[in-house]
């Protein structure tokens, strides 16, 4: 027997997965073959890490992913979809875990799920809403942060998405948390004894703390600009170990309704002197984020977007309507258009007393396909469900 015969045989369980990349940063979707999940979206991803945990580490890990790939779990069923509310759920995944809340998946999820037409895949997809005048298709997507609103250009049909144009998505309630936070490193042969950095923090549909790298002694006189990748991971390792370590630091990312999307998410080293803004914006700036367990972010970042731009409105710098460019080390080194467009829509009437304003905020971005794939796993295989990193190894 031919040898692709006998892995379509279907002796292996097969997974199939479509990989797309927002501005570098890829999504392996997984539209088929995931286990079943039940109950809300949030009761899923508990589920999800419980019982089928070895699903992630076999697409995300190698042999099959990587160190710093990115996944998304479609969910056809929620609490969301059953009301009406959303057209379809996702699930994200990471190197170590489920997040709560991403932006660049979003942006390649609108651009798939417009292009599928296969209902076993999408069983909603006769439902989205089509503007024939703007050639728009208008996508709800249920994440586990919350109802995004995904606005995805198309063909003068509608029948595919446009990538020529970006995807656009509106946020859940952004909030910053903490401005102007000191927090004191423990020694480093990178930085002195009592050193103290100021950090602010926020919530873009995760939490995030933000570090101005003009404050860091191996990273000042160049920024992001040129600057030791290797130092930066040790930095932002040390900044999360210490802000985690603290209980006083908790309410910096504790959710007012979730506790399950109650924790520190990403670490993002900021550069404000570097970034060509893109037309309609006010300005540019550069960033680099590190996430889930160190992960570094070759886009923009969504869902930081959305928080950086609560830290902006919480600052009074930007205010309702104005837009700003966001760009990553890939779209400083590359292109532009790589860049992410992040827009203060509206502030929001909170629904308790807050420090800081509620703010919405619309980001958008460009994906493009990069292949699909049907995975399997041996039953011989010694590594099948187990997978691994190299970093691992060296820790």
């Amino acid at each position: 027997m031919d040898v692709i015969e006998n892995l379509s045989s279907g002796e292996y369980e097969p997974i199939i997965c479509i990989d797309m990349h927002t501005c570098g940063e890829p999504t392996r979707i997984i539209v088929k073959g995931h286990p079943e999940l039940t109950g809300t979206l949030l009761e899923q991803r508990s589920e999800a890490k419980a019982k089928f945990d070895h699903i992630r580490r076999r697409l995300m890990l190698e042999p099959r992913g990587h160190f710093d790939m990115y996944g998304a779990i479609l969910r056809q069923e929620t609490e969301m979809t059953r009301a009406g509310q959303a057209d379809i759920g996702v699930l994200f995944t990471t190197n170590n875990g489920y997040s709560t809340m991403c932006g660049h998946a979003t942006i390649a999820l609108g651009r798939f799920l417009v292009d599928t037409h296969d209902l076993a895949v999408f069983s909603n997809r006769t439902r989205l809403r089509f503007d024939p005048e703007k050639k728009m298709t208008y996508l709800k997507l249920h994440a586990p942060c919350g109802l995004l609103n995904v606005t995805v250009p198309t063909t003068e049909d509608g029948t595919k998405s446009d990538p020529t144009r970006p995807v656009s998505f509106v946020s859940v309630d952004c909030f910053a948390t903490g401005l102007d936070i000191s927090i004191e490193l423990p020694e480093s042969p990178l930085w002195p004894s009592g050193f103290s950095i100021v950090a602010d923090f926020s919530y873009g549909g995760a939490f995030f703390c933000l570090v101005d790298v003009r404050q860091l002694p191996f990273l000042k006189n160049s920024g992001l600009s040129n600057f030791d990748m290797d130092a930066a991971h040790l930095f932002t390792r040390a900044l999360k170990k210490t802000v985690n370590a603290d209980a006083g630091n908790s309410y910096l990312f504790r959710h007012p309704k979730e506790n399950d999307l109650s924790f520190l998410y990403s670490v993002v080293l900021v550069d404000k002197s570097l970034g060509q803004p893109l037309p309609g914006s006010l300005g540019a700036e550069a960033g680099l984020l590190f996430f889930g367990d160190q992960q570094v972010d070759r886009s923009p970042t969504g869902s930081g977007v959305s928080a950086r731009l609560a830290i902006a409105y919480a600052r009074n710098t930007l205010k309702s309507g104005d837009s700003w460019t966001y760009h990553s080390l890939v779209s400083l080194k590359t292109s532009i258009q790589a860049a992410f467009l992040g827009t203060v829509l509206e502030a929001v009437a909170p629904e308790a007393p807050v420090q800081y304003p509620r703010i919405r905020t619309r980001v958008e971005g460009h994906a493009s396909y990069t292949g699909y794939h049907t995975f399997i796993v041996e039953k011989d295989d010694l590594l099948g469900n187990a997978g691994f990193t190299m970093q691992g190894f060296a820790r």
